[in-house]
């Protein structure tokens, strides 16, 4: 696991920044780009977020931005499109990824 983590690292350093689209609907779509994350927003309200867990696994991850949800997340998007997420998203069953997304990039925890 050690090794996998390290090499998740590395690339993460090379690989360019993920960037966000943004859909008008309510929800994302089913199909998910590689890297990049989908924001649904509609009538100017971000509803979720959604992206693969950027471990490899595959897994979707689709997080509610809307506040009254719980648990919920805020987003920016910054120079580029580079999304940051609040709070770290912590996967407690599965691959059991511990992960900030600042600036289009996964900083493990």
């Amino acid at each position: 696991m050690k090794w996998s983590r390290w090499f998740l690292k590395l690339t993460e350093n090379v690989l360019p920044a993920r960037r966000i689209t943004v859909v008008d609907a309510d929800t994302p779509p089913e199909k998910l780009p590689w890297r990049n994350l989908v924001l649904a927003r509609e009538d100017n309200e971000d509803w979720a977020v959604a992206f693969r867990c950027p471990c490899g696994c595959g897994r979707r991850l689709e997080l509610l931005l809307i506040e009254e949800a719980t648990p919920n997340w805020s987003i920016s998007i910054g120079k580029g499109g580079k999304p940051s997420l609040h709070p770290s998203i912590w996967l407690k069953g599965g691959c059991k990824s511990h992960f900030w997304l600042r600036g289009g990039k996964v900083i493990w925890v």
